[in-house]
């Protein structure tokens, strides 16, 4: 008996472990750079320092989430909050079936996205901060020059069910965090603040660029190829709208 009491406890400590591995954030300093597209001019934008999610949120952390706010379930959700496409994979309102429960949880709308990271203690990254992110490889904080780092970011959009594998599996940036290219899209906070027109980084239109993906790439021919199918699809979503390759992760202005 003490023995099955220890083996469980262990268990029980791993899955901890685990969840606590998942939800890990870590800090990246403020600094300034010029964004590719969506700009109006080419000075730098300023981002403060803040704290992000290692990786994006899982399908288990937000089936965990969906057991104590039961109104944003699959079958309880309000149409205004999220279209019919909302976790659409999943079994039932609490069992996401047979998918990997450490894969990246899609199919979820902007405005249950802001509101796990709010239960958390946290928010949504800016789109600023998400990029500023993701212009890092492995040794640079801004590899948007590097022709591996573009082919690889390209790579990924040939490739189809990323969705389904596990979190960490792609290149460790040098913030310390993964999975900003090659496994899902992230909604962003402020999803109005890139254009695709370039008039105006803060456009008025609040169903544009809801979400971001692989967007920090540069502006040869190649890569103007490659944003004009990305930002064209963003700007055809709306804030309740959720798709099979969208996610999200957490940031923070301090850790917790």
């Amino acid at each position: 008996m003490a023995k099955s009491i220890y083996i469980i406890f262990l268990f029980l400590v791993q899955i901890g472990f685990l969840r606590a591995q998942e939800s890990k954030m870590v800090p990246v300093k403020e600094g300034s750079f010029v964004p590719l597209y969506g700009a109006t001019s080419k000075n730098p934008v300023k981002v403060k320092s803040f704290f992000i999610d290692v990786y994006p949120v899982t399908n288990a952390e937000f089936l965990s989430f969906i057991k104590k706010k039961l109104s944003l379930s699959k079958s309880k959700i309000k149409g205004i909050f999220a279209d019919k496409s909302y976790l659409a994979y999943w079994k039932n309102d609490l069992d996401f079936g047979n998918v990997n429960p450490k894969s990246p949880v899609t199919n979820v709308s902007w405005y249950a996205a802001k509101k796990y990271c709010e239960c958390q203690g946290k928010r949504l990254p800016t789109m600023d901060e998400w990029e500023y992110v993701a212009m890092a490889d492995e040794k640079k904080t801004d590899a948007r020059t590097k022709t591996e780092f573009n082919k690889y970011i390209l790579s990924w959009y040939e490739k189809s069910k990323t969705y389904e594998n596990p979190i960490g599996q792609t290149f460790k940036n040098y913030w310390g965090v993964y999975d900003m290219h090659g496994l899902v899209w992230e909604w962003t906070a402020d999803f109005n603040s890139i254009f695709l027109s370039g008039e105006s980084r803060k456009d008025k239109s609040e169903d544009k660029n809801l979400f971001c993906g692989g967007a920090s790439v540069n502006a040869t021919d190649l890569m103007d190829y490659a944003a004009f199918m990305r930002y064209a699809f963003r700007g055809s979503l709306k804030a309740q709208y959720s798709t099979r390759n969208l996610g999200f992760r957490c940031a923070d202005t301090k850790k917790l």
